[in-house]
């Protein structure tokens, strides 16, 4: 089976390489220089971690992100996230680390990718596209939870899991590939390439939703 994490790690650090550092992102506020540092210090530097999940300590993650962009610099940094995390990280672990990174990358790959003015919609491979629809199918209510209204998530095929169950039979199915609801899911509804079926105001509720972990 295919490593995907790993696929998209390199694709991303190949168009780090490309763009340069001053690119923007689909992550507010942050150029590429600022997505590749923080990519390296969440696998490298346990002090940096919390601050990436709990805003209290996020002064302490900026810090040490400016650490390491002193001490390696753009290429550096880029450098060591292509070779990957240490051994010792939980995200050099062979299982875990694959799930805890495959999701990851492939969100931070489409974050540069479709930010730039002339980004295409990739198709990615089937196999990819299936481990995307099994991870939104155990994963999704955890992303979906501050929806403000139950939500359906469909495969152009018809298959579907339920995200959130309705509320007061308030519900919106957004029907497309894996790869696009799982952008919807981590918050990039702007940029996915979905379809929203369902009362129009629940919709644009829906738009503006800050969904994801």
């Amino acid at each position: 089976m295919t490593d995907y994490s790993r696929v998209e790690r390199l694709a991303l650090c190949d168009l780090f390489d490309a763009l340069g550092p001053d690119q923007p992102t689909l992550c507010d506020g942050w150029t590429t220089y600022d997505l590749a540092v923080h990519l390296y210090v969440r696998e490298t530097d346990p002090m940096a971690g919390p601050g990436i999940m709990i805003s209290a300590f996020a002064d302490t993650t900026e810090k040490r992100m400016e650490r390491a962009k002193a001490k390696y610099g753009f290429t550096g940094v880029v450098d060591k996230v292509r070779n990957g995390p240490p051994r010792a990280s939980i995200y050099g672990l062979p299982l875990i680390g694959h799930q805890l990174n495959t999701t990851e990358y492939l969100v931070h790959h489409e974050d540069v990718r479709r930010a730039q003015p002339s980004f295409t919609v990739r198709a990615l491979p089937a196999e990819q596209q299936a481990g995307l629809w099994k991870g939104l199918k155990v994963g999704g209510r955890a992303m979906a939870r501050k929806a403000s209204t139950g939500l359906v998530l469909q495969l152009p095929d018809g298959r579907s899991t339920v995200a959130k169950p309705p509320s007061n039979g308030r519900s919106v199915t957004v029907i497309g590939e894996p790869v696009e609801l799982v952008l919807f899911c981590f918050g990039r509804q702007q940029v996915a390439d979905v379809q929203l079926e369902g009362d129009a105001a629940l919709i644009d509720e829906l738009k503006t939703t800050s969904f994801g972990f």
